[in-house]
């Protein structure tokens, strides 16, 4: 096996997905970023879930919001549900994990705030249960998602906003994932501080 050539096809095939979802992903991300400022200057907050590496890329996102981007700015309010162990194994033992992010949403989630929703497969069980729950609380919700969206793309409504990566490789998807967030974070800065480069 020639790893070098096998790492070299690697970055190759995420720099080439990422180009290939440029025109399908801009649009949405746009939205996306004029959406959760507008929560956020009305005194909203963005909830985040995933599983697995979608799991970090919320806790990522929630981190770049109340810590910080590239620029120095206000504390922005951004929670990752998928950090806190008590709450998510206390739910998952009484209840189900398929709602461990669903009663979050409804615990912590208020008419106008933004639920950031992550699944590479558009298919897992307690995220769409998460979109369930921010549906019937009047929250909006942006999917990052992939392989033609799933359950999820076919859930989400008009007001809501689908990115959705397109690739199959759970690894393009992430990584592009991975680069979306960092688009939203750049764009709520630009949005909040007047940016114009």
């Amino acid at each position: 096996m020639d790893l070098i050539a096998r790492i070299s096809q690697n970055f190759q095939d995420s720099a080439q997905t990422k180009l290939d979802a440029i025109e399908m992903l801009a649009a949405p991300i746009a939205g996306a970023v004029e959406t959760m400022v507008a929560c956020l200057v009305g005194n909203g907050k963005i909830l985040a879930c995933g599983n697995g590496g979608s799991a970090g890329d919320a806790q990522h996102f929630a981190a770049e919001l109340v810590g910080r981007f590239e620029a120095e700015r206000q504390e922005l309010a951004a929670i990752a549900l998928t950090t806190d162990s008590s709450i998510l194994t206390a739910i998952a033992n009484d209840y189900s994990y398929n709602v461990v992010f669903a009663k979050q949403v409804r615990a912590l989630g208020q008419p106008g705030d933004v639920l950031l929703a992550i699944s590479t497969s558009g298919n897992s069980a307690n995220v769409i249960e998460a979109i369930r729950a921010a549906h019937d609380n009047d929250l909006r919700v942006v999917a990052l998602t992939g392989k033609g969206g799933g359950k999820i793309g076919e859930m989400l409504r008009e007001e809501d906003i689908h990115i959705c990566v397109p690739a199959e490789r759970t690894a393009r998807i992430q990584e592009t994932h991975l680069l979306a967030i960092h688009c939203l974070c750049d764009g709520i800065d630009c949005l909040l501080l007047g940016v114009e480069e």
